[in-house]
C-alpha cells in the first residue's frame, strides 16, 4: 500500500454494511457498533457526499431505533426484510444493491469507503479503483476478507481499537415479580 493522502476538499461517499460489521463486532468482541465513531473515521475530516447505511428489517420490527439513530447520524438508510424460507433457512444482504449505487455515486466523489469486511466486494473495489477513484474499507480485521484487504487503497482496522468502535453490550437486569 502506497502513503495514504486524505485532503479536506477530497469528497468521500460512504457504504455501511450494517450486518456485517453487526456479526463482526458480536461474534468477536460480544459489543455492539459505534456507528457514530464510524461515520467519523471514514469522513476523516473530508467532505461527505452521501453517506448509506444497508440494513436489514424484520417482522417484529425490533430494529426502528437502530434505524431512527442512523438517520440522527446523516446515514440514509436502505432496508431490506428479511427472507425467510421453507425450512428455516435465511438470508438478506445488500451485496448487489450497495455495489450499484456505489458505482452510480462514484461519478461524484472522489473516494468510496466500503464499511464490510465482506469479500464479495472485492470487484467493486477493483472497479473503482480502475475507474480512477479511491476505494477505502473500514471493517473488524479478523472477519475481513485478506484480498479485501490487499485491493482496497487503504484498510482500517476497527478491531485495533475496540474502545473507539465498539459499545458495550447493556447488562441484563434480573426480571422483578
Amino acid at each position: 500500500m502506497s502513503q495514504i493522502i486524505k485532503h479536506k476538499d477530497q469528497r468521500v461517499a460512504v457504504f455501511i454494511d450494517a450486518q456485517n460489521l453487526y456479526h463482526s463486532a458480536r461474534s468477536i468482541f460480544n459489543a455492539r457498533v459505534n456507528f457514530k465513531e464510524i461515520l467519523k473515521t471514514a469522513v476523516s475530516g473530508r467532505c461527505l457526499i452521501r453517506a448509506f447505511g444497508y440494513v436489514i428489517s424484520t417482522k417484529s420490527g425490533e430494529e426502528k431505533a437502530f434505524f431512527e439513530a442512523l438517520v440522527n447520524l446523516g446515514i440514509e438508510t436502505r432496508a431490506k426484510e428479511l427472507q425467510e424460507f421453507f425450512g428455516g433457512a435465511k438470508k438478506a444482504d445488500w451485496d448487489v444493491g450497495l455495489t450499484i449505487v456505489a458505482v452510480r455515486t462514484a461519478e461524484i466523489v472522489d473516494t468510496i469507503v466500503i464499511c464490510s469486511g465482506d469479500g464479495d466486494f472485492i470487484p467493486l473495489v477493483e472497479y473503482l479503483k480502475n475507474n480512477g477513484r479511491r476505494a477505502e474499507v473500514l471493517a473488524f480485521g479478523r472477519s475481513t476478507s485478506q484480498k479485501l484487504k490487499e485491493a482496497a487503497d487503504d484498510f482500517i482496522d476497527l478491531g485495533a481499537e475496540p474502545g473507539k468502535y465498539l459499545l458495550r453490550q447493556a447488562r441484563s437486569r434480573p426480571v422483578r415479580q
